[in-house]
């Protein structure tokens, strides 16, 4: 596909965007503790804008001194942090990209704890269970507010921001004013229409006759709350129109509160571009541009919805984390070579939460901007063991750093349990991942050997100057009676298309990874229990993927029994101890699945250490934990050689 339409400028007020491609605000905890941004943040930032992204958006910038949502938030709520912008807008506007900032007050989203005070929205209502009650905020305290939502402009402007965004969405400050689910208000801020917009209006009006139209306005707004009691897409349609009658320039079209943050940060189940309805239906309200974000990853879609009218930019939020080159891959025709977010949600938005620098399963190099890529002083002959995808990133890692790379695997494919994981319903893009990683280890020349089985002696005889163990993990099979009969499948050889259960199927084991084959068999019409130690089913599956998960235990009737100790399989069943200490049996099954974890597999142990050789032992084949710890040690180790 030809991404003409993507490659459009456009005007934005008097801010002429060179493309339609927009790095949203996401938080990325690289800024200072002081509110400053950092070398990091400056170098992550004009990673984005030299991959082509047209528009940059600095992540929610805190605009009042007791709002401050996390440690690590960037703040413009004095002069002191102005020049420390000024470097990160440079660094993009070196590569022709446009800088927005984002203009934030968390509000009952936020954290007294950090803010050093308490938090505040439109009335006392808590955002979720275990969060701060804010407290109402007085008349008087709003037309302060206002005032520093336009001071803080005017910083963006001294700094060289070419726009700002005002945040109005996911159920921060300016939205428990706008949403009649969280505004309980009867002053006048509160009530009709026209009264709960006010707060809005008075902040653009505020910001404009602080900056006039030396800065573009834009807007963050959700296309729906998502709860009962919120704005629809009809209201936030009317929200749309009425901003822009305010003078704003351009709206970022977003989805949500945190309740229903599976809206905003979609998992792996959930297309590309999932809001775009919905998007189009406030597209239908407005002249102005309109921005659209939502788990869009690669450029196809977002290219025709350009086209055809239904949005004017896009925003790669998770994408551009994963590859912050996308851009310029899609111009020069070259996607094979992109590194996709596969929406994993394992090392942004909980990094995010946590007060952490951001990371990114599928790049290991995010977080490592200012850091850089440095050439090895010396060239060194590595040798990799075992082609999932720690070793193919220590593979591809060490080859663009200057070392003669080999990866041997023992199997006829590469991807190890990563690639067995695309299999469930809606992980088809894992194997995205696995091929872009193959993709890249060709490009950079690494030297591939399949079914190899490496030994020691193999290893003693090309005597390399470095070895990366990668072997990663096998099933987990512990010693209980009748779990070795041959009857007994694999969990593995199921998901990989080696066996096929019978109809009525029992899958010991309810993690994620038994979650997941059941809700595959479901889907497949198979009849289908799972039974579990622990006392809930997907205990160790993330919150967000677990939604959609659990819809499929639903849909397909998918049996639990939990809290259930397994003392016996048969060929039928098995026999459990309850946690009372009773005893029962679940028999009459066509086949039993074994789903009860993985154990790391090395097969070297200390016997390399013997040879005297540098050795790094990666991902599961240390010890079998999530993807991300794979891919990072990966990038870790191959930095050392």
């Amino acid at each position: 596909m030809k991404f003409r339409a993507m490659f459009q400028p456009i005007e934005i007020g008097n801010m002429t965007v060179k493309n339609r491609f927009v790095v949203p605000p996401m938080g990325n905890n690289f800024a200072n503790t002081d509110g400053t941004m950092s070398e990091q943040s400056a170098a992550y930032y004009a990673a984005r804008a030299k991959g082509g992204f047209g528009l940059i958006t600095i992540e929610a910038t805190v605009v009042h001194p007791d709002a401050k949502g996390g440690p690590r938030k960037p703040c413009l709520y004095d002069d002191t942090t102005i020049e420390s912008f000024r470097k990160v807008i440079d660094a993009c506007h070196a590569y022709g990209a446009k800088v927005s900032i984002q203009l934030q007050n968390a509000g009952p989203e936020g954290n007294a704890k950090n803010a050093g005070a308490p938090i505040k929205a439109a009335s006392s209502i808590q955002a979720c269970c275990g969060r701060d009650i804010p407290e109402t905020l007085t008349t008087g305290e709003i037309y302060e507010l206002i005032e520093g939502y336009g001071a803080a402009a005017e910083r963006a402007l001294k700094a060289g921001a070419d726009a700002v965004e005002v945040h109005m969405a996911h159920g921060y400050l300016v939205n428990s004013f706008i949403s009649p689910r969280t505004n309980k208000r009867v002053d006048e801020f509160g009530g009709c229409f026209e009264n709960r917009m006010r707060f809005s209006r008075l902040i653009i009006e505020n910001i404009r006759e602080r900056v006039g139209d030396q800065l573009a306005i834009l807007v963050r707004i959700n296309s729906a709350d998502e709860v009962l009691g919120g704005n629809d897409v009809h209201d936030s349609a009317a929200i749309a129109a009425y901003l822009e009658d305010c003078g704003i320039d351009a709206l970022h079209v977003s989805r949500a509160v945190h309740i229903r943050d599976e809206f905003m940060w979609a998992p792996t189940a959930i297309h590309g571009g999932f809001s775009a309805d919905l998007v189009s239906e406030i597209k239908r309200a407005v002249t102005i541009p309109v921005i659209t974000v939502g788990r869009f990853t690669e450029p196809q879609y977002a290219e025709l919805l350009v086209r055809e009218g239904r949005a004017d930019l896009v925003a790669f939020g998770r994408q551009s984390l994963a590859d912050p080159e996308l851009p310029n891959k899609a111009l020069k025709e070259r996607l094979e070579d992109m590194i996709p977010c596969i929406a994993c949600l394992q090392g942004c938005v909980p990094s995010m939460y946590q007060g952490k620098p951001l990371c990114c399963l599928t790049n290991p190099f995010l977080g490592h901007e200012s850091a850089g890529m440095e050439k090895a002083k010396t060239s060194k002959r590595v040798m990799v063991v075992g082609g999932g995808v720690s070793g193919l990133c220590a593979a591809f890692v060490a080859a663009e750093r200057g070392h003669d790379v080999t990866l041997y695997e023992a199997g006829e494919t590469l991807g190890g349990n990563m690639r067995l994981a695309a299999f469930p319903p809606g992980k088809g893009d894992i194997t995205n991942m696995v091929r872009a990683y193959i993709h890249r280890c060709e490009k950079d020349g690494v030297r591939i050997v399949m079914n190899q089985e490496v030994t020691l002696e193999q290893i003693q005889k090309e005597n390399p100057d470095a070895v990366i163990v990668a072997t990663g993990a096998k099933p987990l099979v512990l010693p209980i009676e009748g779990i070795d009969q041959p009857e007994i499948l694999s969990g593995s050889d199921v998901l990989d298309g080696r066996c096929a259960p019978g109809k009525k199927v029992l899958v010991v084991g309810g993690g994620m990874v038994g979650c997941e084959i059941a809700a595959l068999l479901g889907e497949q019409e198979h009849e289908v229990d799972v039974i579990e130690l622990r006392d809930e089913i997907g205990a160790d599956v993330i919150k967000e993927h677990k939604i959609y998960l659990m819809k499929d235990f639903e849909q397909y009737q998918i049996g639990q029994i939990t809290g259930a100790k397994v003392s016996r399989f048969y060929k039928d069943g098995v026999a459990y101890e309850t946690a009372d200490g009773g005893m029962q049996e679940v028999r009459g099954y066509d086949s039993v699945v074994l789903a009860m974890g993985y154990k790391n597999y090395n097969p070297f142990a200390d016997g390399l250490k013997a040879l005297g050789k540098e050795v790094y032992v990666i991902g599961d084949a240390g010890k079998a934990r999530r993807a991300l710890d794979a891919t990072k040690e990966a990038y870790e180790a191959a930095m050392k050689l």
